[in-house]
């Protein structure tokens, strides 16, 4: 009779969208079932989000969970060694080197579960969220609603004239727009000097 031995395997899980779609829900969601399955959980966010608290991940709809805030993804792989599950949100505020850190810890066995923007306020790819995309073994793309026609929402508008790539805000500076609504800002300044 043979015996299989299971091994533990790592994944890694994406939940990407634009501003408003529900990410950090979505993550929360996660986090808090594996802790109701016991298993150890540990829970970052970049420093430079402080929004709305810099000891918890918030969401808009004002869910939270405890979470360590981080300057460097380096840091997470030092505090989550001991963890069986590792979320990550707003992962669009690290540099690359997210990526690696996230295979290292997949490798380790741990479930990986990072939310974040998938486009910035341009409608470009926001890093490190499409790296992530393409070595996730799981992806949720989430969906807000467009301020503007209701449809289904994919992009996020900023509101001010800001020409920083990362200006963290709520909807004091940013709103869900469709894939029709959405104008990005070098198309509405060339509609506005015509």
């Amino acid at each position: 009779m043979m015996h299989v031995v299971r091994q533990h395997t790592g994944w890694i899980e994406v939940i990407c969208g634009s501003m408003f779609s529900g990410k950090t829900e979505e993550l929360i969601r996660r986090l808090r079932r594996a802790m109701i399955a016991r298993q150890k959980v540990a829970i970052f966010k970049p420093k430079i989000d402080t929004r709305y608290s810099t000891t918890e991940i918030v969401s808009h709809d004002k869910q939270k969970i405890k979470s360590k805030a981080v300057e460097k993804p380096e840091e997470i792989l030092h505090h989550a060694l001991e963890a069986q599950v590792v979320g990550i949100d707003e992962a669009q505020f690290f540099d690359n080197s997210l990526v690696d850190i996230c295979q290292k810890l997949a490798n380790m066995g741990k479930r990986v579960i990072v939310a974040g923007l998938d486009q910035d306020y341009l409608g470009k790819p926001f890093e490190p969220i499409p790296q992530l995309l393409a070595v996730a073994e799981y992806i949720t793309k989430t969906h807000a609603i467009c301020v503007v026609c209701g449809n289904p929402a994919n992009h996020t508008y900023r509101k001010t004239k800001q020409k920083d790539k990362v200006v963290v805000g709520a909807a004091d500076i940013y709103e869900a727009r469709c894939r029709n609504c959405f104008v990005p800002p070098e198309k509405e300044e060339e509609e506005e000097s015509q």
